[in-house]
């Protein structure tokens, strides 16, 4: 099977990629990161804009119940997942990845050998939403997958469950939502980040959707006392990492009090790698 060509570049004033040059620019050694990365966004951002926007409606009542017991507001089935689209955008992300040597040759190999058998498939995809549910964690009704393959269908289902989050988040009230795992679709945390206004929020790493969560709590272990906490930070301030002494996993986080741009989950990951190295380097964990 042919590897598909290279997506073709975004228009060069969207201020994502603006913020991406610019990244580039700050930290010459990223660049190769960067260089993936939005190709992966030019793949997504393309393919969302072709999934059709659900009109997702709730009871008030229902959905009030909902998130006081903790239960995230989407299952498999109301996400406009389409499969031949996602399959597509899976093979792409499968060669993308091995170009730039995040995947070995034998888990590309394996990757490409479920391709050739029509994979993913609706299965495939509806075991990893539920597996990479945070909590509630039901019992799995399928066998795990590979990491490897849950690792692709993250990145690939990135679009469908982004279009769904869209949908909601500006008719949702998260104000009942104390939970440091996703309120739209279970997922653990990518990043956080402080508003202008000083408020911490959380940013999912599946779906994009950002929720309120108590800047003194742990989005891991939920431990409260701040002596258990170790910070780190870039030299401008403008990230910070806060790792927990409890359970040695850690959390970033964009400042944006004072910054000139706002929040951006995909260039802040990138932009935070160096804290990635820093934390694992003192023994924690994202």
């Amino acid at each position: 099977m042919a590897e598909p060509s290279r997506p073709r570049p975004e228009r060069a004033d969207t201020p994502q990629l603006a913020a991406f040059r610019r990244l580039k620019i700050e930290q010459p050694e990223l660049a190769a990161a960067v260089d993936m990365q939005v190709e992966l966004v030019v793949l997504q951002h393309r393919v969302q804009a072709r999934v059709s926007t659900p009109w997702l409606e709730f009871d008030a009542a229902w959905l009030a119940r909902r998130l006081g017991e903790g239960v995230p507001i989407l299952t498999f089935e109301e996400v406009p997942f389409d499969f031949g689209e996602l399959r597509v955008i899976f093979r792409q992300v499968t060669a993308l990845l091995r170009r730039y040597d995040v995947l070995e040759p034998p888990d590309y190999d394996a990757l490409q050998s479920l391709i050739r058998r029509g994979h993913p498939e609706a299965g495939d995809v509806e075991t990893w939403f539920t597996a990479a549910a945070v909590r509630p964690r039901p019992a799995p009704a399928a066998p795990p997958l590979s990491d490897t393959l849950a690792q692709v269908l993250a990145i690939s289902a990135r679009p469908f469950l982004g279009r769904a989050v869209e949908s909601l988040q500006n008719r949702i009230d998260l104000a009942a939502w104390s939970r440091p795992y996703c309120p739209y679709c279970g997922g653990d945390c990518e990043l956080a980040v402080i508003t202008p206004s000083g408020d911490r929020r959380l940013a999912c790493g599946r779906c994009g959707g950002i929720w309120p969560f108590d800047e003194h709590v742990c989005p891991h272990c939920e431990t409260r006392h701040p002596s258990h906490r170790t910070t780190m930070a870039t030299a401008d301030r403008r990230y910070l990492l806060v790792a927990c002494d409890v359970c040695k996993r850690y959390v970033k986080t964009y400042d944006a009090r004072g910054a000139d741009r706002p929040f951006m989950l995909d260039v802040d990951t990138i932009a935070t790698l160096p804290l990635d190295a820093a934390a694992l380097q003192r023994g924690y964990q994202s």
